[in-house]
């Protein structure tokens, strides 16, 4: 316990925190978009968002202690964007159903250990490409709220370069308190729309239907590894974690499985939010960073409990707070993913594509610009590569003539 507390930091609580905040900022509308498609009820969106925080706050604080490392848990927000379109097709306890199929495919690549295999071929400066390619419309995010709100956002931006100069560990844990100082002093919080409520579970039996299974459970399935757990290691290795991704993979899908038949449509490794935990933000100690999962984990076991107050409280925050916070908070992780994908000069064509293609927000065939930028990078990769090595071989082959 006394090693634990020595580990703990202000600038970690802060950073977990932050990851948190964000993570509901966006993805949480998406799920009362899909929610509202498919017809469900009030108890129904409550139980969904109460399952889908309760599993990542119990994941997110018992993986990053057992683990030492800022593990970061978050429902898929490409996967609640595929169910905008799917559920009003199918009833839900027969997406519930396929929730299960969907997961019990998971747990079998975690258990397995085949993603490891995958991942640990990959080319660095590819990854470093996809992960800075994710996060670059953060980074634009800051810049193109300065138009809705541009006293509040340069504020923040001018608060940031101060402390990154005078206390770095504490710049966003700055710019987050100048944000909302400034929000509060001119009225901009719309403190009337908080209200205080708590969620209740409601359990849905599932029915099981091979049109379920093939429309939400493969597309889930194709999201949650490509899109998701891909970018989510990349973010770990990105920052010298060596994690094995198999036991993250399978405590997720295990935990989807039960959480399934309250709404709980897939638990993933976070990339986005998590690379705010993993960075130099957090503690200069890589060895101590692990608190900002706890505390972003904490924060989520909280706000699940409170599901109305969480929906009320997001709806009051301005938004261009949001989008200027997640900026500034992942410039670091910006900044750290280009420097590492253009570090291989031999890559850099390859890793340019994979970062334009990741940053373009592409979707074909029902999967994310994360994977096609994945996709692109490593066939311009091959083909670059065989370009350099025949020559070599032809010579090699001259030689021993």
């Amino acid at each position: 316990m006394k090693h634990l507390l020595h580990d703990f930091s202000v600038s970690a609580l802060v950073a977990g925190l932050i990851a948190t905040l964000i993570s509901y900022a966006g993805p949480l509308v998406i799920v009362f978009q899909a929610a509202h498609s498919a017809q469900l009820s009030a108890a129904e969106l409550s139980s969904w968002v109460w399952a889908i925080s309760i599993g990542s706050g119990l994941l997110g604080v018992v993986l990053s202690l057992r683990y030492k490392v800022p593990v970061v848990i978050a429902w898929s927000a490409p996967g609640s964007a595929l169910l905008v379109a799917l559920l009003p097709n199918i009833g839900f306890a027969e997406a519930v159903g396929a929730y299960i199929v969907a997961n019990l495919i998971i747990l079998g690549v975690g258990v397995s250990g085949a993603f490891d295999r995958i991942v640990s071929k990959l080319p660095s400066a590819i990854s470093a490409a996809m992960l800075a390619g994710i996060l670059f419309s953060f980074g634009t995010g800051l810049f193109l709220s300065v138009k809705a709100q541009p006293v509040l956002v340069l504020t923040m931006f001018v608060t940031y370069l101060l402390f990154k100069r005078l206390a770095p560990r504490y710049a966003v844990l700055a710019v987050l308190i100048c944000g909302v100082s400034l929000s509060l002093g001119n009225g901009e919080l719309k403190s009337s729309a908080l209200v205080i409520g708590l969620a209740t579970p409601v359990l849905t039996l599932p029915e099981f239907s091979w049109n379920a299974v093939l429309s939400i459970s493969l597309p889930l399935v194709m999201v949650a590894l490509t899109g998701q757990f891909v970018p989510g290691v990349v973010v770990l290795r990105n920052d010298g974690y060596a994690t094995a991704a198999s036991p993250i993979i399978s405590s997720s899908a295990f935990t989807s499985l039960l959480l399934a038949p309250f709404g709980c449509h897939g638990l993933n490794l976070a990339a986005i939010t998590a690379a705010i935990c993993t960075g130099r933000e957090s503690h200069d100690d890589p060895h101590r960073r692990y608190w900002a999962g706890v505390c972003g984990g904490a924060l989520y076991l909280l706000l699940g409990v409170f599901g109305a107050t969480l929906v009320s409280l997001f709806s009051a925050f301005p938004a261009a707070l949001i989008a200027a916070l997640a900026g500034l908070a992942l410039f670091g992780a910006i900044g750290g993913a280009l420097a590492g994908a253009m570090s291989v000069p031999a890559d850099r064509e390859a890793a340019l594509i994979t970062f334009l293609v990741t940053a373009s927000g592409m979707s074909f065939l029902g999967l994310s610009a994360a994977f096609w930028g994945l996709i692109f990078g490593l066939f311009a990769h091959l083909l670059l590569n065989l370009r350099r090595v025949a020559p070599q071989a032809r010579r090699s082959g001259v030689q021993a003539d």
